[in-house]
């Protein structure tokens, strides 16, 4: 095994002026396929290490956790590239990405990458109302992060596209930026909320002054849906 493949990057953060070291660790545990070779080739060790700590500080920044107490304590990262089907996950602080995605991938694989990390970096940062809140909403404040971050690929749906709100992943996400344009900040008070007070669909009409599904009909009839 390649001894670069457990190297250890510590980057500091500055958030606040307090300086808060998060250690990222990279292996690649799927060089004998052809979408592990390419990830080396293509996107490789040391731009993943910097894009990871990236989308750490946007985060942070984006959910308005400018201290470390507002903020889950977690210390290290680590990232694997597996030979296994999907596209991604992320559990205990690990994320995994498919090496078979990346070798079926037709396109910019960085840029598209790129993305999916900053989707997989949220699951490491954002609350979850101890277990409470809907997937569907979790899956779409990722790629909520993702859409803000001008990561989002062509294949997702067009603004008041979808079945319901918290249908996940592009849907939730469209849905969540229409909320967060009534108000700046919306996403990061909702995140905030979900920190210590589990779930509630409530949150909406206490930020709001509306329900969800009533955000979700003026949503769909902002655009024409």
């Amino acid at each position: 095994m390649n001894a670069l493949s457990f190297l250890l990057l510590v980057l500091a953060a500055i958030q606040g002026g307090t300086a808060e070291a998060v250690e990222y660790t990279f292996n690649n545990r799927a060089l004998t396929t052809s979408g592990g070779v390419r990830y080396q080739n293509e996107i490789g060790e040391s731009y993943t290490l910097q894009t990871l700590n990236l989308a750490t500080q946007f985060i942070w920044t984006l959910f308005q956790q400018n201290n470390p107490s507002d903020r889950k304590n977690v210390q290290r990262v680590s990232l694997f590239v597996d030979d296994m089907g999907g596209v991604a996950y992320t559990s205990n602080n690990e994320i995994h990405v498919s090496a078979s995605y990346v070798g079926n991938y037709s396109g910019d694989v960085r840029i598209e990458i790129t993305g999916v990390l900053y989707h997989e970096m949220t699951h490491v940062w954002q609350w979850n109302g101890n277990g409470q809140t809907p997937g569907g909403l979790i899956e779409g404040i990722a790629d909520f992060v993702r859409l803000k971050a001008n990561y989002a690929p062509r294949h997702w749906v067009k603004p008041g596209q979808g079945q319901k709100w918290d249908q996940g992943y592009d849907v939730t996400a469209r849905f969540l930026d229409y909320c967060d344009s009534l108000q700046n900040g919306f996403v990061a008070q909702l995140n905030k909320l979900m920190r210590n007070n589990g779930y509630s669909d409530q949150f909406f009409v206490q930020l709001l002054g509306k329900t969800v599904d009533q955000l979700w009909q003026d949503y769909k009839a902002k655009y024409g849906n």
